[in-house]
């Protein structure tokens, strides 16, 4: 598979934009642990031409991340245009359109999955995009706005023909937000169809590796996005990488391995974002790669209240030290509801 000139391989497996989640940190474990491609949160337009500091921040990238995407968001032509533009500066391998994004904040004025609702402006939003700058475009988005106006087909078409360079499709419609069961039929007849010419990447419900394979195979999809099943879970990508390629599982991380995999999580979270920030950004992450363990509350609540980093390390070592024998199973975290 190909975005533009980006070779992805064959079955590429993509790291799904979550808001509040998928940080520098939490990007950088997930491309440790196999994902092909990363994606930054998604960045408001409005942020981006106005300056604001938390709006840039979410567009520093690091040369290991690659090949990343910066993902952007917004219901106004000339602001995406420019963010789009600004958003370049920071030489991203592919800039991302945000039209998925059901939270009521964004859809309610328009933006992420509120876009499916005004179909001419969001092809002319992407068309303008897609003209001012060098670097390839993408799009996520969603079925439809609701069962009544599942109207892909037509975007994915309409999309294609204004130059984006491939299409995430989550199979869930806005109103649907995250209930109920992922709907892939409509996603495998758009990537089938023969008018289709770009990259078709499927998203929603992929939480192993055997539905992982089962889906490339029924739906053909040229690759995988995969969002909440990551959620103190970055392992997953290599897990469904040794099926696709062996037909075989991997066990799930012992502890020890969870104990450590969580040390590497905090040094770059410490490393990205310095002590105070890198430690509260960390902390839903930390409780969650242990989900599952008995009689933890006590321990959780050590993990999630400290500042200080030896002290963090120091209670990781005792959850070594006191579940280390603990059989994890198959045990995988919540799902998250942060996917856009």
């Amino acid at each position: 598979m190909k975005i533009a000139d980006i070779e992805l391989g064959e079955k590429p497996l993509f790291l799904a934009p979550m808001e509040d989640v998928t940080d520098p940190s939490f990007r950088y474990m997930c491309k440790r642990f196999g994902a092909d491609v990363v994606t930054t949160e998604f960045i408001s337009s409005d942020g981006l031409i106005r300056d604001a500091w938390k709006s840039r921040a979410k567009l520093n990238i690091d040369e290991g991340e690659r090949p990343v995407g910066i993902q952007i968001y917004g219901h106004l032509i000339e602001p995406m245009v420019e963010a789009a533009r600004i958003a370049e500066t920071a030489n991203p391998d592919f800039i991302d359109i945000n039209f998925g994004c059901p939270m009521k904040k964004i859809a309610g004025r328009g933006a992420g999955s509120g876009m499916m609702r005004d179909v001419p402006l969001m092809v002319e939003m992407t068309r303008q995009i897609v003209e001012a700058v060098k670097k390839p475009v993408t799009v996520k988005t969603r079925l439809g706005w609701d069962e009544e106006s599942k109207n892909i087909e037509e975007i994915a078409l309409r999309l294609q023909d204004v130059g984006i360079a491939a299409l995430t499709i989550h199979g869930r419609t806005r109103a649907q937000m995250y209930r109920g069961e992922a709907d892939w039929s409509l996603i495998g007849k758009i990537k089938n169809d023969p008018r289709i010419q770009i990259p078709i990447i499927g998203n929603g419900d992929i939480d192993s590796a055997e539905k992982a394979k089962e889906y490339f195979d029924r739906y053909g999809v040229d690759g995988i996005m995969i969002g909440r099943a990551t959620y103190g879970r970055p392992w997953i990508f290599r897990e469904v990488k040794h099926y696709l390629n062996t037909g075989e599982l991997l066990p799930q991380p012992s502890v020890v391995e969870r104990v450590e995999i969580a040390k590497e999580h905090l040094r770059k979270s410490l490393e990205v974002k310095g002590e105070r920030v890198g430690i509260l950004e960390l902390r839903r992450h930390l409780t969650n790669y242990f989900k599952g363990l008995p009689d933890f509350k006590q321990t959780r609540l050590k993990l999630v209240t400290s500042y200080d980093p030896e002290e963090i390390c120091s209670t990781l070592d005792y959850i070594a030290d006191h579940w280390g024998d603990f059989d994890m199973g198959s045990t995988i975290p919540a799902p998250l509801s942060h996917e856009i």
